[in-house]
């Protein structure tokens, strides 16, 4: 017998568009070929409601920062040529999505992984919170390529690394944040996310999360990693 199937959530999902700047390029038509605009672009957004929006796991006191963002009424995929590969802008109420047509060109060998994942990335951009834009540029896109590394679109020259700064960013804080939520529990970087909801940053929140501070965080976290590798090479 075939498995019941799981509807998706009733999410808040916004009206959803593309547009195509130059249809001619070849990375117009490589993103087409290699996905539907519509499921990959819904796909993002599911990914990152169910990735950062689990009102179950936060608690009571943060439940009003447990759902997406509503305002959001429409999100816009604009393909075009431009350097770089994507950025998230917009107001309140209607976002956009900017994605390099040239980038897009030279991913062709691993064309939907990729645009799966830059698409997830910057859809999160869209509907996580940042502490009324005062929240470190490093945690931002952390959650964002946190999102991406749980939905299993991460590319393949992504590396586990210590270092000096918890807050570098990207993979880095991404992997930073999937160890907490496997030490903490389920929910740890919702509840972060919720955290970031209408006040000013404060690094204190990661010790109301979790019982440490960041910097204890990152100490134990660089020590499980140096503890992992010295373990491999003895293998």
């Amino acid at each position: 017998m075939a498995p019941t199937p799981v509807p998706e959530p009733e999410w808040p999902v916004p009206r959803l568009s593309l547009r195509i700047e130059d249809l001619a390029h070849p990375g117009a038509s490589i993103f087409l070929e290699a996905v539907n605009p519509l499921k990959a672009l819904r796909a993002a957004v599911i990914a990152s409601f169910t990735w950062l929006y689990t009102p179950a796991t936060v608690p009571k006191k943060l439940a009003h920062s447990s759902c997406p963002r509503h305002a959001v009424h429409t999100l816009t995929l604009i393909l075009r040529h431009m350097p770089g590969v994507a950025h998230a802008t917009g107001g309140v109420n209607n976002k956009e999505i900017h994605f390099s047509l040239d980038y897009i060109a030279k991913s062709a060998g691993r064309a939907r992984h990729e645009i799966q994942g830059v698409l997830t990335h910057e859809t999160v951009h869209c509907f996580q919170y940042n502490a009324l834009d005062s929240c470190p540029g490093g945690l931002i896109e952390g959650v964002a390529d946190y999102v991406r590394l749980r939905t299993g679109f991460d590319p393949p020259h992504w590396k586990q690394k210590g270092g000096d700064d918890w807050d570098a960013g990207y993979e880095t804080t991404a992997y930073f944040l999937a160890w907490l939520e496997e030490r903490y529990g389920d929910g740890t970087v919702q509840e972060l996310n919720a955290r970031l909801n209408g006040v000013p940053y404060d690094a204190r929140i990661f010790k109301r999360t979790t019982g440490r501070p960041v910097a204890k965080l990152w100490r134990i976290y660089c020590a499980h990693l140096e503890e992992r590798g010295s373990q491999q090479r003895v293998d």
